[in-house]
């Protein structure tokens, strides 16, 4: 780790990023697993001083907005930080976007260009051609009909732009993007976030333990999602930090052997698979020594990191235990996972079950979680690496301040708080009040300590027939503990007399089964009502029902035959549910659930 304090502290990330430039010149930025692509800091800013220069041949001026629809490459970040030094602000979509969706955002961003790959081509076209101000689209790996090819973008640029004046003029209260709200329920908001909200939330680096040019990061999740633009771009801009892109998200596992992260970022679900499979591969050692030896190594580090997040006393004999098993165990399955590196690891986006953190903790993989919002410029709190409790998302970051209304809903304030929402100034005074306060639309408390606690969003809470108020998530988590064939869950009973759920199966893990248990495809739709599934499913409800309290347990259910992909109708691109589609979706057979067991 090295130390990145400058000759001057930036003000935008433009300043921010011409620093690195100068000072890590021959350094790695960017790469691909494999190092089939490598970009050092020289080559990065020669690229983004003449795509900055091409963009404004086409008549990009500070102020336009350019949208990006890309996946993790290096071209990402070439292109986003090009934007910025023309002075514009780019933002990225969700891949997944159809037609409409892209139109209505090209609506209200009011951008004239797009850059994006060859296979999201007709999808813009189509967009532009519903409406909005499109005029030019770049294509980045190719330069089929109705695109221009980013090299002509480069070889064509306006002549009387100054580079260096256009960046240096950006200013810290300029908008640095904005990011479209995956939106569980109605059109996503357009939420405005400036230089000066980021270099707000950013103080938060240090005391999570600093970051430089020696720290490595893997970029996979969506960098419309503000936690991918934070960690893995942001913090190349500001502090150097190397960033390996993966362009497929199923592939990152096998990714983190190459990059050796020292900086990770990951959602629930990822931790549960990691999780999974990894009391699968012991459960399936054929030596029984190796099968304790491992059982017996898991067990030691989960009894640690629980004492230690506890805050209860670790004995001598337990610590020399773990000693032991770190040397014979755990470091070995930190190795094979790639996450031998990591010093900081987070989990957001949504609540990441105790049971699965105090694992993470246990391998010796420092897991902090966190949460925030996207108008909150990402992070709100977080755990710090040398003061995690499981079951909370950690003390306020640097700046913030969080109280709880008189409803349990949790209000944020402070500079790191959005400049507003896109061109709706009515939704924006909904979300902020008078004095300032953000309205997160989450329920929470605050120990004495400052520590806070998640209970779930204030719209999503199920009240029953008897007015018992309970979280979905928290029997949704118990349930995907419990089984990793479920993908995803959802838990129903609002004003109903119990709970029900659908569960929709993980199509990865369904295929392990299936070849681990000699079954004949590994089709979802063909093996949801297979016996073997069903029977695994059953058991993991069971296994999920002893964990909650009775009015929280699940009655009765239905395994469906449908696989609910990320940025579908019914979950966001980062697996958030989209409660009211799937149960307008699944009307009938919720009603079945509830008809067999009146």
């Amino acid at each position: 780790m090295e130390e990145t304090t400058g000759p001057s502290t930036p003000r935008t990330l433009c300043e921010a990023f011409q620093q690195n430039v100068t000072r890590y010149a021959d350094r790695v930025a960017l790469r691909t697993p494999g190092d089939l692509v490598r970009v050092t800091w020289r080559a990065y800013g020669e690229q983004v001083r003449s795509v900055a220069a091409g963009l404004a041949g086409l008549g990009v001026r500070p102020g336009d907005t350019v949208a990006l629809m890309l996946t993790n490459r290096p071209e990402f970040h070439v292109c986003d930080t090009a934007v910025l030094h023309a002075g514009a602000t780019p933002f990225s979509m969700y891949n997944t976007n159809p037609p409409e969706m892209l139109a209505y955002l090209f609506g209200n961003a009011e951008n004239r260009v797009v850059i994006c790959e060859k296979q999201f081509v007709p999808a813009v076209l189509a967009a532009a051609a519903l409406g909005g101000k499109v005029e030019h689209v770049i294509c980045v790996d190719g330069e089929p009909e109705g695109t221009i090819g980013l090299a002509a973008v480069e070889a064509a640029p306006a002549t009387d732009f100054d580079f260096d004046a256009t960046w240096r003029a950006v200013a810290a209260g300029d908008v640095l993007t904005i990011v479209y709200t995956s939106g569980t329920t109605g059109m996503p908001k357009g939420v405005e976030l400036t230089h000066a909200n980021f270099m707000a939330n950013a103080q938060l680096i240090d005391e999570l333990g600093s970051c430089g040019p020696g720290d490595r990061v893997v970029s996979y999740l969506p960098d419309a999602h503000a936690a991918n633009r934070w960690i893995a771009h942001y913090a190349n801009l500001l502090r150097g930090v190397q960033i390996t892109t993966v362009a497929d998200r199923k592939q990152v596992l096998e990714a983190l052997s190459d990059a050796r992260p020292t900086l990770f970022v990951g959602v629930p679900q990822m931790w549960m698979k990691v999780k999974a499979a990894l009391e699968g591969s012991v459960a399936a050692e054929s030596s029984p020594i190796k099968r304790a030896l491992a059982g017996w190594g898991l067990s030691t580090g989960r009894e640690r990191a629980r004492r230690s997040t506890d805050r209860l006393p670790i004995s001598p004999a337990l610590q020399a235990q773990y000693l032991v098993a770190d040397k014979l165990v755990l470091s070995k399955v930190r190795e094979k996972l790639g996450l031998d590196q990591v010093r900081i690891g987070v989990s957001g986006a949504a609540p990441i079950p105790p049971e699965v953190h105090r694992f993470m903790l246990g391998l010796g993989i420092t897991v902090c979680e966190a949460w925030g919002m996207s108008e909150l410029t990402a992070a709100a709190t977080v755990n710090r690496p040398d003061d995690i409790r499981v079951g909370t998302v950690g003390r306020a970051v640097p700046g913030a301040e969080i109280k709880v209304a008189a409803d349990g809903e949790l209000l944020v304030r402070g500079p790191m708080l959005m400049k507003g929402y896109r061109n709706d100034p009515e939704k924006t005074a909904e979300a902020i009040d008078s004095e300032g306060w953000m309205h997160t639309g989450d329920i929470g408390t605050i120990d004495a300590d400052g520590f806070v606690k998640i209970v779930d969003r204030k719209k999503e809470l199920i009240i029953n027939s008897s007015g018992k108020n309970m979280s979905p998530t928290h029997i949704e988590n118990a349930v995907a503990v419990a089984c990793p064939l479920i993908g995803s869950v959802i838990a129903i009973g609002d004003q109903r007399p119990y709970i029900v759920a659908l569960v929709a199966l993980d199509p990865e893990a369904i295929a392990a089964f299936a070849g681990k248990h000699g079954l004949p495809t590994t089709s979802v739709a063909e093996l949801h009502s297979h016996p073997q599934v069903v029977a695994e499913v059953a058991a993991g409800i069971t296994a999920a029902n002893s964990t909650l309290a009775r009015v929280e347990q699940i009655k009765n259910y239905t395994i469906l035959p449908d696989i609910w992909e990320p940025g579908s109708d019914t979950v966001t691109p980062t697996m958030k549910l989209k409660r009211k589609p799937i149960v307008a979706r699944y009307a009938t057979e919720i009603d079945k659930l509830y008809g067999e067991k009146a």
